[in-house]
């Protein structure tokens, strides 16, 4: 723009912004819904990323020039929801720069799978897309071991078992699709043989990496907290988040020390809480071929109670409790997979549950089970379905805006913040109270609330504080009472990953705060009406939501 923008021209450039840059992340747009342009990967080049930040840096300069006086309060939202986006893209590309030492970011699998998964398109049309990407996987992993070099050890063995399972998706899951429109074989399969190809030359690669991989995956205090800054939109910096999970871990403690004296009235004080743990993880029997089966029932169960109890509007969207894909194993045990709110064919979610993988220990399996038994899989499915993140992204699918900024670009503090303050709201209605199980729930959650808040404590202190394995350890399988297993894969996670672990907690004290405060303003409303208002305005940062609201 060469002139001083108007209120007239918000529209027309949060449009231009959202679309270029879905244009530039093809793999983003397809899982979003818009399927313009499905064909194509995300160019990592040295030269698509420097005219990316170029894009960037012009589109950041027109939304500053708008009049923001002149703007209504969702149209200011949108505006700096766009300018943090933006920012944020910048920051990784720039000074994060994990295109040149993380070897999970070039993996095509996310992008070939979701063509392959949902139906929003006929088979054939679907095919023909996916011929396109896998046509361009050489060029894209050749691109990725040009840039590479300084990998940390942790991401190069995690990159090994994704790209094995992008491997066995391109060789079996799309042969399985071939065979149902075998009139494309010849248009599809050359592709698909050099994408295979090229996948064996990328993972000899990256085998051939993993005992002189000695990158250092910790961000460092700056880095990260900038970065903390950008993922959460929050205006807390790092180290009031650190302050404050510290001290909310002693009251999280005290509140579980309680429950468990109801539940162990007569036994010692010392070593109570992971006692009554310990019971409780015996009670039910969980394995591989139960969890599916013991999710699908607690959904169900789920369900019924946020209606009988009124607590939020549900939604009979379709919901598909599948097994976790192999591409996305070895970062989350679970997740909520919905159609892309883009989207305008109507398809399912998924609730994806990792089993355990083929080649674990019969102690490290059991170990597991323990984790993820009986009575976390209810807190687990409140989490990620009902009403947690399947109901919350139902709602924001029916949100609907000139611009879908708020409904495209979804705040993760939001979206996880709801999902662990519904874990909140389902104990102090009494989910299970009719089967006398309801202090067996509120020990799982408020043990899932220690972790999330150990998380943010773990993403802070490992990156910017040089926490070490063993003080990690420490923290979580004691004051966090977690199994082994689960902690010694919580703290890869934390090496794998920064500033999403801290997304849960501060999310959770943002929305919760929220929750409270419009009951407060608003006293005559049901919790139905203040659960679907803080559910009525997409998927924006909690901060966004207060002036939205406002509070």
């Amino acid at each position: 723009m060469t002139q001083t923008p108007t209120a007239s021209d918000c529209a027309a450039l949060g449009r231009e912004t959202l679309d270029g840059l879905l244009q530039r992340h093809p793999d983003l747009a397809t899982t979003l819904g818009d399927h313009r342009f499905d064909d194509r990967l995300p160019d990592q080049s040295a030269e698509a990323l420097d005219d990316e930040v170029r894009w960037i840096d012009s589109r950041l300069g027109d939304l500053d020039a708008l009049d923001e006086a002149a703007l209504a309060a969702d149209e200011r939202v949108d505006q700096a929801i766009l300018r943090n986006r933006l920012a944020a893209l910048r920051f990784d590309i720039t000074q994060v720069r994990d295109h040149e030492w993380d070897p999970l970011v070039a993996n095509p699998g996310t992008a070939i799978y979701t063509l392959l998964v949902r139906d929003f398109a006929p088979l054939g049309h679907r095919l023909r897309s996916a011929a396109g990407r896998l046509a361009a996987v050489p060029a894209a992993l050749e691109t990725a071991r040009r840039s590479l070099r300084d990998m940390p050890r942790v991401h190069v063995e995690t990159a090994v078992g994704q790209y094995v399972g992008t491997r066995t998706l391109v060789a079996t899951e799309l042969e399985r699709a071939l065979g149902k429109e075998p009139s494309l074989r010849s248009e599809v399969e050359p592709a698909r043989e050099q994408a295979l190809a090229a996948l064996d030359i990328h993972i000899a690669w990256l085998r051939g990496r993993i005992e002189d991989a000695h990158g250092e995956p910790r961000l460092g205090a700056e880095r990260y907290s900038r970065k903390l800054s950008l993922t959460l939109d929050t205006d807390s910096d790092a180290d009031a988040v650190l302050s404050r999970a510290e001290a909310d871990l002693e009251r999280i403690e005290d509140a579980i020390s309680e429950t468990a004296a109801r539940l162990d009235a007569r036994g010692d004080s010392n070593g109570r809480v992971r006692r009554v743990l310990d019971r409780l993880a015996d009670d039910g029997h969980v394995d591989n071929d139960t969890i599916v089966g013991l999710c699908s029932q607690a959904m169900a169960e789920c369900a019924d109670f946020v209606r009988t109890q009124d607590l939020v509007t549900v939604y009979d969207d379709p919901v598909e409790i599948i097994v976790m894909p192999e591409i996305h194993r070895g970062v989350a045990v679970a997740y909520c997979d919905p159609p892309g709110p883009l989207e305008t064919t109507p398809l399912p979610t998924y609730f994806a549950v990792s089993p355990t993988p083929e080649e674990w220990s019969g102690d490290r399996v059991a170990s597991f089970f323990r984790e993820y038994n009986a009575h976390m899989l209810h807190n687990l499915t409140v989490h990620e379905a009902m009403p947690g993140h399947v109901l919350q992204l139902a709602h924001n699918a029916r949100f609907s805006t000139p611009v879908p900024v708020r409904k495209a670009l979804w705040s993760g503090s939001f979206v996880e913040g709801w999902a662990v303050y519904a874990e909140q709201l389902m104990v102090e209605a009494g989910y299970r109270s009719d089967a006398g199980l309801a202090d067996a729930l509120q020990m799982q959650q408020l043990k899932m609330q220690l972790r999330m808040t150990i998380n943010a404590i773990l993403d802070a202190r490992v990156h910017a504080r040089g926490m070490t394995e063993a003080e990690a350890m420490q923290l979580m399988t004691v004051r966090g009472h977690q199994e082994v297993g689960e902690a010694g894969g919580k703290w890869r996670r934390a090496l794998l990953t920064s500033a999403q672990l801290s997304t849960y907690y501060v999310g959770y004290v943002e929305m919760a705060d929220i929750a409270g405060d419009l009951a407060s303003a608003r006293p005559q409303w049901s919790p139905r009406e203040r659960h679907d208002a803080m559910l009525a305005h997409g998927s924006p940062p909690p901060r966004h939501l207060r002036s939205l609201l406002g509070l």
